[in-house]
């Protein structure tokens, strides 16, 4: 599969994030001088997951946020639930609203 030189930029930059940890589409975009919309939607076409892990990045308001291009649950709630199940087995746990329960996870430490 083919991807922008945007993507490949995004895909690099979530390989950084260690396991156990999660940025936010604002600190993605941040670091790239970008939106958080266009962090969204490079995710949304990830082909390397999760290889590259795109299940960790939330919203900055704490929020367990999208996954697989679909923002909170999926009209069957499987992608959000995914996602939730992915970040629990390396230790970021959300509360049953799906917010963040220790802020101490969130990671931005990027080298671009």
């Amino acid at each position: 599969m083919t991807v922008t030189p945007y993507q490949e930029k995004v895909y690099t930059l979530l390989k950084q994030i260690p396991p156990g940890r999660i940025a936010t589409y604002k600190s993605l975009s941040d670091a790239l001088n970008s939106s958080p919309r266009a962090v969204g939607g490079a995710l949304r076409n990830n082909p390397f997951a999760p290889e590259v892990p795109c299940h960790r990045v939330i919203a900055a308001t704490g929020f367990i946020g999208g996954f697989k291009g679909s923002w909170e649950a999926a009209p069957s709630g499987i992608n959000q639930s995914k996602k939730r199940a992915l970040l629990k087995e390396e230790g970021v746990l959300f509360d049953e609203r799906g917010w963040l329960l220790d802020r101490e996870k969130l990671w931005d430490k990027f080298k671009v």
